[in-house]
């Protein structure tokens, strides 16, 4: 009876998909009425007193309409009356009605006014559908074969007349405050700034926006709605970024900068969100749904994808098992057209909601805010970077002259603002933003600290701002400073993440170096430091090391050593295999690699069980410590157990870089004293897997493997 995409564009956190959890079960006729009587009046008791900001007409009729089923169902159980089979199919299509009617309802309670207001014509089109879906039940249900008291009788004739002449109802009210709402934004795409006492007027006297948390509020419901946005819902993601600027710029222009005190003192934490299922619906949850376990682990997806068969896995076991060199689907076996991996975006609200529902915890993927892509991927309208450049001035003459409160709460919110595109980075960067944000690297205070570094990160990305940063007398030493004695691990972390940033530049990757401690800040960061923390370490070392000129530094802080060690730890082992590959092209590299005693046997480990990119990186690095170390480290590498078996594999399956490396390293083998003896199928007349001069590496140099297509992350 009811459509399956009744709440497709409800965007809070919703799935079209969630209603083929809530089919009722088999249930005696009996037990369906109870169940039916308990969820009407838990709805009745949830939302009959509950005040709703917009959507009050059609909310106070839709529980009017459920009273009205409430009174029936009551009657029903109390008199024990027969209900034909007719009957009992209305009552299972009444079920799935009062629980799409608890989401709508749930939905309009919860979700933030701006985008109540900005959906009200939609909103208001699924309350008729409910209103039309009550009609059809009442139309259908066999009142003159089920013994009713002449006032039940009487109140359902009278329910049903009104449903069937109930007609579509826009509050036109909350309509002029969309339009009203979106008339600003048309102001700044003509180039205007919107008078401050007509924005103070709607958003403090109409909307009921009182303060700034509740203005950032509406702000992270906004962004929300554009990660989780469909390509069919208005307003589109453009619109929407435009509402976003628009909000920032109505926080502190109406609410100031001093109302988060509490907050920032706290930690800057955000508190986690309600759970939108109710305890009901987590109620048919008995176990995990198979849906949500990955058809290679059977473990619980945290970060599904989508593969170009159509099917969905979790990101880790789909991702290793292409690596390994399939080309199939898993689950189907049909070859994949491209390797891409699309998120599964509502299947994971979908597991988040369960989890919620459940109890249970969920630990998100370490990955990119999702928002940034979605940022990233339109293209900023006038009107979203008018009212962000506006929004840019008030914070940096924040950062100039304001309260440490206030230089705090605007250092995080450039942060915010400068990982939404280029356009702004640019724009903040140039308005003079860096100096004062390198002012507060050394402040006392970790949260101003920790958000200034990651604002100078975001900015970073932008080319040209990454010379405005290098030229900031003494910008350089304060970041170094940071993530050498930074007050939090996130400081740290995205302090590392900035100098690989930076380092980027050819020219800035030898400054980097010498700058007093921060090789070794690097290289203990890559030893102790969080998964994420090490990542950030090894890219950061990685790119230093492409600067012939950095060895003997990286040396002598300990950065070999690291990596070294680097090489048993799956997440970094195939950027430091990397690293190594490029040290050891000097002798100074290659002695230095040599007296590391793990160095060839994590190498050859590397070339046993890592990923494709890795092998190459390890073998390319063996060859190259054959080339430059001398006898003494070409004969390690020669006695190295299985490596014989490691290379023939290689020479098979490996990438084309990597086959060319192994040829290279067999014919080393066969130029030393007894190699034939150890490594005889292994040298000239070996059958190549490809004949073609491409494929042969004839000079013993060869290339090294650079395994660089890491971006820099956006906090």
């Amino acid at each position: 009876m009811a459509s399956g995409a009744i709440f497709s564009s409800l965007r809070r956190r919703r799935s079209p998909t969630l209603e083929a959890f809530l089919a009722p079960v088999d249930l005696s006729d009996v037990a369906l009425v109870q169940t039916l009587v308990t969820v009407a009046s838990e709805l009745v008791t949830c939302f009959s007193g509950r005040s709703f900001f917009f959507q009050r007409k059609n909310s106070r009729s839709l529980i009017r309409k459920v009273e009205g089923f409430q009174l029936l169902l009551e009657y029903l159980t109390d008199t024990g009356a027969c209900i034909p089979p007719t009957a009992v199919l209305c009552l299972k299509e009444l079920y799935l009605l009062l629980y799409r009617s608890k989401i709508l309802l749930d939905y309009c309670a919860q979700s933030s006014k701006l985008w109540l207001l900005l959906q009200n014509h939609s909103i208001s089109g699924h309350f008729h559908d409910l209103n039309q879906e009550v009609s059809t039940i009442l139309d259908v249900f066999p009142i003159n074969d089920v013994k009713l008291s002449e006032d039940v009788r009487e109140q359902i004739e009278l329910l049903k007349k009104q449903s069937r002449n109930a007609k579509l109802f826009i509050d036109q009210k909350d309509d002029d405050l969309r339009i009203r709402f979106l008339s600003f934004l048309d102001e700044f795409e003509n180039g205007k700034v919107p008078d401050s006492s007509e924005l103070r007027s709607l958003f403090l006297e109409k909307l009921k926006i009182l303060d700034a948390r509740s203005c950032r509020r509406e702000i992270e419901s906004l962004e929300e709605q554009i990660v989780h946005h469909e390509g069919d819902v208005e307003p589109t993601i453009s619109v929407l970024n435009g509402l976003v600027a628009l909000t920032r710029y109505c926080r502190f222009l109406l609410f100031g900068f001093e109302e988060d005190e509490l907050e920032l003192s706290s930690g800057n934490k955000k508190k986690p969100k309600r759970g939108l299922i109710s305890q009901e619906i987590a109620g048919t949850f008995m176990s995990i749904p198979k849906d949500f376990c990955c058809p290679i682990t059977l473990d619980l997806m945290r970060d599904p994808v989508i593969i170009s068969t159509g099917q969905t896995y979790d990101r880790s076991s789909i991702s290793r098992w292409i690596e390994d060199g399939h080309c199939t689907c898993p689950k189907t076996g049909q070859m994949l057209s491209n390797t891409r991996l699309v998120p599964n975006r509502s299947l994971r609200n979908l597991i988040m909601q369960w989890c919620t529902a459940h109890g249970n915890s969920y630990d998100p993927p370490e990955v990119i805010d999702p928002s940034v892509e979605f940022f990233a991927s339109t293209s900023p309208t006038k009107a979203a970077l008018e009212a962000n450049r506006a929004t840019a001035s008030f914070l940096i003459q924040q950062l100039a002259d304001g309260s440490q409160v206030a230089k705090t709460v605007a250092a995080r919110e450039i942060r915010l603002l400068a990982k939404t595109g280029k356009e702004n980075r640019a724009f903040i960067a140039e308005a003079g933003a860096i100096p004062h944000l390198q002012k507060l690297l050394s402040s006392s205070n970790a949260v101003a600290q920790e958000n200034s570094v990651t604002a100078l990160l975001n900015l970073s990305i932008y080319e040209k701002n990454k010379s405005r940063i290098m030229d900031e007398e003494g910008c350089l030493a304060s970041i170094v400073d940071v993530l050498r004695f930074g007050q939090t691990t996130e400081a740290r972390e995205n302090a590392a993440a900035t100098l690989f940033s930076l380092s980027a530049v050819h020219d800035y990757k030898k400054r980097i170096a010498d700058q007093v401690g921060a090789v070794e800040a690097l290289a203990d960061l890559l030893q102790e430091g969080t998964p994420r923390g090490k990542k950030d370490a090894v890219t950061a070392l990685f790119n230093l090391s492409t600067h012939n000129e950095n060895c003997a530094r990286m040396i002598k802080a300990g950065a070999v050593t690291a990596l070294v060690v680097a090489l048993g730890n799956e997440g970094v082992a195939e950027e430091a295999a990397g690293s190594l590959a490029l040290i050891v092209r000097q002798s100074i590299g290659a002695k230095a690699v040599v007296n590391e005693e793990a160095a060839v046997a994590g190498l050859i480990g590397m070339m046993r069980c890592g990923t494709p990119r890795g092998k190459e990186n390890a073998v390319a690095a063996l060859l190259e410590l054959c080339k430059t170390g001398g006898p003494v480290a070409t004969e390690r590498v020669i006695r190295a157990p299985a490596l014989a078996g490691l290379l023939q594999t290689l020479l098979f399956t490996g990438t084309k870089r990597a086959r060319r490396k192994a040829a290279s390293l067999a014919r080393v083998f066969q130029r030393c004293e007894n190699a034939s003896l150890h490594y005889g199928g292994l040298g000239v007349g070996y059958p190549y897997p490809s004949n073609s001069a491409a494929d042969r590496d004839t000079s013993f140099a060869g290339d090294v493997s650079v395994p660089m297509s890491i971006s820099v992350p956006v906090v």
